[in-house]
C-alpha cells in the first residue's frame, strides 16, 4: 500500500467537508508538491496483456477527467494504474462551464458533472508531457473540440498533431454530454467524416499511433450498431465505454436533479450492457475499454465477461482513494485463479451474450 492510499482515510472527511472541485483542485496541488514516488512494479503477471500493440503492465488504467491538464500522470502510475489517461483537452484553453459544476452523490457512491471541457490548452499539456518523457509509462491523451470552435472536426485532427508525437495512444472523446451539439458527432455520417479526418492527421505522423474512440451510454441499439460499422474496419484501435450518462436511475442522494452527466455505481449496468452489446455486434474485433461504475474486485471482473480487455476508473476513487487499486488488481488475480485461466485475456467476453440481454 502507497503512502498516499494510507493518508485517504484520514483526509477524506476534510475533502468531503469541501466543494467537490476545489477538494479535486486541492488534491492535484497536494500530488504536484509530493516527492517523487517509485512506480509499483507490476503484482500480477497473469494480468499483463497487449492491447492495439501497447503492452499494458495491467488493464486497470485511470479515466480522464482526474488529471486534465497532465500535471500529475506520475503520482497516479506509482499508485499501481497500468495506464493513465490524461485530459480532455482542446486546442485552446478553456474556462468551462459556470461554477459549480460537480456535485458528489454521497449516498449513491456517484457523481454529476458538468465541467464543459475545462482546461490549459494543448500547448500547456504538452509542456508537461515533454517534460515527463524520459520516464516512460502508459499515458494516453484524451482530445476534444472547444466549445465556440467553427470546425470542431478541425480541432480533433488538431488534438492529433499535437499529441501524436507525445502520448501512448489517442482517445477522440465525442460523447461527452456538457458541450451542446458534441455527442452529434456519434451518428454515422458525423462519425465517418471525423474518422477520415483524424485518420488523414494520424497518417501525417512519424509513427503508427493508437486511436481511441470513447462513446456514450444512452445510444439506442440502431446508433451502437452504426457505430460498430464505422469502427469494424480499422478507423480506430479500440472503443471506450462509456462516457458519463444522461439518464437518471433510481438514486437517493439531493444532488440527483443536478444537470450533467452521472457516473461512479449507478452507471454500472447501463454502462456494461452497452459494452456487451457492442462486443456481440463486432464478434470481439474490436478492442474495447470498459469505464462506468466499477467499485471493485466484481464489478470489474463483470466488465472483462461483458467484453473488456482493459478498464478504467475514477468516480471510486472519490469514495475509496487509492487503495482501490490494489484491491481490484489482487481481486482480478484470484478471479483468474478460482476459474482455472492463464490470462486476463481469456475471460475476456466470456459473458458477454448474457451480459448483452441484461
Amino acid at each position: 500500500m502507497t503512502l498516499l492510499s494510507r493518508g485517504f482515510g484520514m483526509l477524506r472527511p476534510v475533502l468531503h467537508a469541501l466543494d467537490a472541485e476545489q477538494a479535486h483542485r486541492l488534491t492535484i496541488k497536494a500530488l504536484c508538491a509530493a516527492p517523487a514516488m517509485q512506480r509499483n512494479t507490476p503484482r500480477h503477471q497473469a494480468l499483463a496483456q497487449t492491447v492495439f500493440g501497447i503492452a499494458f503492465p495491467n488493464p486497470l488504467g485511470l479515466a480522464p477527467g482526474f488529471d486534465k491538464n497532465a500535471e500529475v500522470p506520475d503520482p497516479m502510475l506509482a499508485q499501481g494504474f497500468g495506464f493513465v489517461e490524461v485530459g480532455t483537452v482542446t486546442p485552446r484553453p478553456q474556462e468551462g462551464n459556470p461554477k459549480p459544476r460537480l456535485f458528489r452523490l454521497r449516498e449513491d457512491e456517484a457523481v454529476i458533472n458538468r465541467m464543459g471541457f475545462n482546461n490549459e490548452g494543448a500547448a500547456a499539456v504538452a509542456r508537461r508531457l515533454d517534460a515527463r518523457r524520459a520516464r516512460g509509462g502508459i499515458v494516453g491523451v484524451n482530445i476534444g473540440a472547444n466549445k465556440d470552435s467553427e470546425d470542431r472536426m478541425a480541432d480533433y485532427a488538431e488534438g492529433v498533431r499535437w499529441f501524436g508525437p507525445r502520448a501512448s495512444y489517442l482517445t477522440v472523446n465525442i460523447s461527452s454530454p456538457n458541450t451542446p451539439g458534441l455527442r452529434g458527432l456519434q451518428s454515422r455520417d458525423e462519425l465517418t467524416r471525423l474518422l477520415d479526418r483524424v485518420n488523414e492527421a494520424r497518417l501525417a505522423l512519424p509513427r503508427r499511433l493508437p486511436v481511441l474512440l470513447k462513446i456514450a451510454p444512452d445510444l439506442s441499439d440502431a446508433e451502437l450498431a452504426d457505430i460498430v460499422a464505422c469502427t469494424a474496419k480499422g478507423e480506430v484501435d479500440a472503443v471506450i465505454i462509456s462516457n458519463t450518462t444522461l439518464s437518471r436511475p433510481s438514486l437517493r442522494s439531493r444532488q440527483a436533479g443536478e444537470q450533467g452527466g452521472l457516473s461512479g455505481k449507478p452507471l454500472f449496468h447501463l454502462s456494461t450492457r452497452q459494452l456487451a452489446k457492442f462486443h456481440q455486434l463486432s464478434g470481439g474485433r474490436v478492442p474495447l475499454i470498459g469505464v462506468g461504475g466499477i467499485s471493485d474486485a466484481e464489478t470489474a471482473w463483470q466488465k472483462v465477461l461483458a467484453g473488456a480487455s482493459l478498464l478504467q476508473v475514477y468516480s471510486a476513487l472519490v469514495y475509496q482513494g487509492p487503495g482501490l487499486v490494489t484491491d481490484i488488481l489482487d481481486g482480478l488475480a484470484h478471479k483468474l485463479r478460482e476459474h482455472h485461466l492463464i490470462s486476463l485475456s481469456e475471460a475476456v467476453g466470456l459473458k458477454s451474450a448474457d451480459w448483452a440481454r441484461a
